[in-house]
C-alpha cells in the first residue's frame, strides 16, 4: 500500500487500521491450542503505527506497539502533515538506526526494524518531536544495538578578532566536522565553521567587511547581526544592500544604544538572503560575536579560558562526510511579492530542516577538559528548526545570568535550559566535586504536554572534569541588567499573527495573513516612540519569532508575568500554538526597513517574514 484516497475508503481503512493495532497490542498473552491447552504467544510479526488527523496535537495513536524478530512495522499517515519515525538510539556515525518519512495520506514500511535486537526502541517524529512512542522487538536473539555516543574530538574555541576593523571573506574551505573520514566542504566565514568569533567592548564602533568569494551559482549574500542596534543599511537585509560575488560590504556597529554603551550581549552573525536563508545557513555562514561589558564591582563571572561560547546546530552528512542537500526537492514557488505560495514536497507546513548529527562549535560530539571550577557557558543553537532543553547528566543545575541581549535582574537557578532557534542564554556552571568525572551535556525533551516537549533528545557534548583550581569568580544573585527607562502605554499599538495559510494554489507561512513582500511596509514606527506590540500564533506549530532593530522587553506571556529567565532584554521568543507574548521597544537612533519573522528558517524563507519602518 502506497497511498491513501481522502474519500470514503478513508473510513474503511481506518477502521481496519484500526482494528490491525488494536489486534497488535493485544496479541501478546496466551493462545488456545486444539483440546484445550494453552500456550505463550508467539511474538507478532508484523505491526502498524497510526497518525491520525491532528497528530501534531494529539501525538502517535498507536505509540506503543510490539515486533517479533524480523518482522516489519508499518506507518499509516492519515494526517494532513508529514511525519518521521525516527530512532533515538544513533549509530557509531551518529545517525538514526532508523528513519522514515511518511507523507500526509500515505503508508510507509520502517526500514531496518526487521534487524534490530530484542529489547524498546524509542522514536519520535523529527518534525514535531513531542511526538514520541516506542518499538518493541521480541523472540530474536542478536541484531543491531544502539551505539552509545562516543566522544571523541576535543572541543575547538572559534579564534577571537577583536579590531575595531574586521575583515571576512565567505569562501568554500574544508573543515573537519565527523571525528573520522574526509573533512566536509562548507561555506565559511575565513575558513572556519563557525567564523570567526568577534569580541568588543560595548560603545566601541566597529567596521566589518565581508567579502563573497563563494563559488559561481552560490548568489549573493547578506549578512546580519543578531540582536545589535544598528542602523537599517547594516541590518542585513534580505533583497537589499546584498554582497556579490567578487565583491564587499561593510557592515557598521557603533555598539551604542541611545548615546550609551551596548550592554554586555551574545550576538552571531549569519546569511540573511531572502528565500536561501535555510540553505545558506546549513552550509555553514554563522559565527559569534561577543560584546563586553567594563569592569562592574563585585560581579565576579568566570572570564578566559572559563568562559565558553558554544554553538549548537546539526547537520545531516553523506557517507563521504559531506553535507546533504535538503533543499534540492523544492518546494516550488508561485506567484510574485505578498501573493506567494508554495507547492510540492516540502512546501508549508512541511518544510522543516532537521539534521541527524549534532554539532558544538562545528563537531561532532566533542569534549572539553574543564578544572574542577565555576565555568561560564554561552549557550548559542542556531539550528535551521530544532529546539534543545538543555541538562547536565549528573543533575547539577544551572545558574542563568542572562540572555543572548544583556544580564538578567537577579540569576536564576534552572535544571535544564530551553532554547529555540537563535535562542541564547548565558550560565554559570560549577564544577566543583566532580573531579575525574565525565559529564555530559544532552538534550531531554519534557513531559508530553508541557513546554519543551518537543525539544530534542539527543546527547551533546562531554565535559571531563580534572583538578581544583583557584577560583576568584562568584555566584551573583542580583545583576546590573539594563532596563527599559520609558513608560509603556497598556494599549497594544500592533499585533502581529503568525499562522498558515492554505489555497488551492499552494500554501505559505504567513504574519496577518499574507506572505512577505519585501515591497511592502506592514507597520510604520515613529522614531522616539515606545510601542507595546501582541505576538500570537494561530498556527499548530510552535514558532520562534525574531525582531529586528531594537533592544526589547518581555512584558506578558498569555496575560501573565514571564518568567524569570524571560525577564530581561530579548529578540526572540517561543510562541507556541494558541500563546500570545507582549513586548515593547523604545525606537532609537535609526529609521528605515527593519524585519519581523519566525527563525525556523524554512518558514521566514517561505513567508513568515514582515516589515516595519522607523520613520521620524
Amino acid at each position: 500500500m502506497t497511498g491513501i484516497l481522502r474519500s470514503g475508503p478513508v473510513v474503511w481503512l481506518v477502521g481496519v487500521v484500526a482494528f490491525v493495532a488494536v489486534a497488535v497490542v493485544l496479541d501478546v498473552g496466551a493462545v488456545q491450542r486444539p483440546g484445550g491447552r494453552t500456550a505463550a504467544a508467539q511474538p507478532v510479526r508484523n505491526a502498524t503505527i497510526v497518525v491520525e488527523e491532528g497528530g501534531t496535537r494529539t501525538g502517535f495513536a498507536t505509540p506503543e506497539v510490539t515486533v517479533g524478530g524480523g518482522g516489519t512495522v508499518t506507518v499509516v499517515n492519515l494526517d494532513t502533515m508529514d511525519h518521521t519515525v525516527t530512532s533515538v538510539a544513533r549509530r557509531s556515525d551518529g545517525a538514526p538506526v532508523f528513519d522514515v518519512r511518511v507523507p500526509a495520506g500515505t503508508s510507509v514500511t520502517v526500514p531496518g526494524v526487521e534487524g534490530l535486537s530484542a529489547g524498546a526502541w524509542t522514536f519520535f517524529c523529527k518534525f514535531h518531536p513531542s511526538m514520541r512512542g516506542v518499538i518493541t522487538v521480541e523472540g530474536v536473539a542478536g541484531g543491531v544495538e544502539p551505539e552509545h555516543t562516543r566522544f571523541e574530538q576535543p572541543l575547538v574555541v572559534p579564534s577571537t578578532r577583536r579590531g575595531a576593523d574586521i575583515r571576512l571573506v565567505m569562501r568554500r574551505a574544508k573543515v573537519r566536522t565527523l571525528p573520522e573520514g574526509p573533512r566536509t566542504s562548507m561555506w565559511t566565514y575565513d575558513g572556519t565553521y563557525p567564523g570567526p568569533t568577534i569580541k568588543r567592548r560595548g560603545g566601541r564602533g566597529t567596521e566589518v567587511t565581508v567579502v563573497n568569494r563563494l563559488p559561481r551559482g552560490a548568489g549573493a549574500m547578506s549578512t546580519h547581526l543578531h540582536g545589535d542596534h544598528h542602523a537599517s543599511a547594516d541590518d542585513g537585509q534580505p533583497t537589499s544592500h546584498l554582497i556579490r560575488r567578487g565583491e564587499g560590504r561593510t557592515y557598521r556597529y557603533p555598539l551604542v544604544v541611545d548615546g550609551r554603551p551596548e550592554p554586555g550581549s551574545f550576538f552571531w552573525y549569519h546569511d540573511h538572503r531572502m528565500d536561501r536563508t535555510a540553505r545558506n545557513n546549513w552550509r555553514g555562514l554563522q559565527g559569534m560575536f561577543i560584546v563586553t561589558d567594563p569592569p562592574v564591582p563585585g560581579l565576579r563571572l568566570p572570564t578566559g579560558r572559563r568562559d565558553v561560547p558554544l554553538m549548537i546546530s546539526e547537520r545531516s552528512f553523506t557517507s563521504g562526510n559531506q553535507l546533504t542537500d535538503p533543499f534540492a526537492d523544492g518546494p516550488d514557488m508561485v506567484g510574485h511579492h505578498g501573493e506567494m505560495s508554495w507547492t510540492g514536497d516540502n512546501a508549508p507546513p512541511d518544510d522543516a530542516t532537521v539534521g541527524d548529527t549534532v554539532l558544538v562549535n562545528g563537531r561532532h560530539a566533542p569534549y572539553l577538559a574543564v578544572s574542577a571550577t565555576r565555568h561560564r557557558l554561552r549557550l548559542l543553537n542556531s539550528s535551521p528548526f530544532s529546539s534543545y532543553n538543555f541538562t547536565l547528566s549528573d543533575g547539577r543545575p544551572f545558574l542563568q545570568v542572562g540572555t543572548g541581549s544583556g544580564l538578567l535582574p537577579k540569576s536564576v537557578v534552572r535544571s535544564s535550559v530551553l532554547l529555540g532557534p537563535a535562542q541564547r542564554a548565558d550560565v554559570v556552571v560549577d564544577f566543583s566535586g566532580a573531579t575525574g568525572q565525565r559529564l555530559v551535556l544532552a538534550s531531554v525533551p519534557a513531559a508530553r504536554g508541557t513546554t519543551g516537549d518537543d525539544a530534542r533528545e539527543t546527547a551533546v557534548m562531554e565535559f571531563r572534569v580534572g583538578r581544583p583550581a583557584r577560583d576568584s569568580s562568584r555566584l551573583p544573585s542580583r545583576l546590573p541588567s539594563p532596563r527599559l527607562v520609558a513608560p509603556v502605554r497598556a494599549s497594544v499599538a500592533k499585533t502581529w499573527t503568525f499562522g498558515l495559510e492554505e489555497s488551492r494554489r499552494g500554501s505559505a507561512w504567513s504574519i496577518n495573513g499574507r506572505a512577505f513582500d519585501p515591497g511592502r511596509v506592514d507597520h510604520r514606527v515613529r522614531l522616539g516612540t515606545v510601542e507595546r506590540w501582541r505576538l500570537r500564533n494561530t498556527s499548530d506549530v510552535t514558532h520562534y519569532v525574531h525582531v529586528h532593530a531594537q533592544q526589547w522587553r518581555t512584558l506578558l506571556r498569555d496575560g501573565r508575568r514571564p518568567p524569570p529567565w524571560e525577564r530581561g532584554l530579548e529578540d526572540t521568543w517561543r510562541l507556541e500554538p494558541g500563546e500570545e507574548v507582549e513586548i515593547a521597544a523604545r525606537f532609537t537612533d535609526y529609521t528605515g526597513p527593519f524585519m519581523i519573522h519566525c527563525h525556523m528558517l524554512d518558514h521566514e524563507d517561505h513567508g513568515m517574514m514582515a516589515r516595519f519602518d522607523v520613520t521620524r
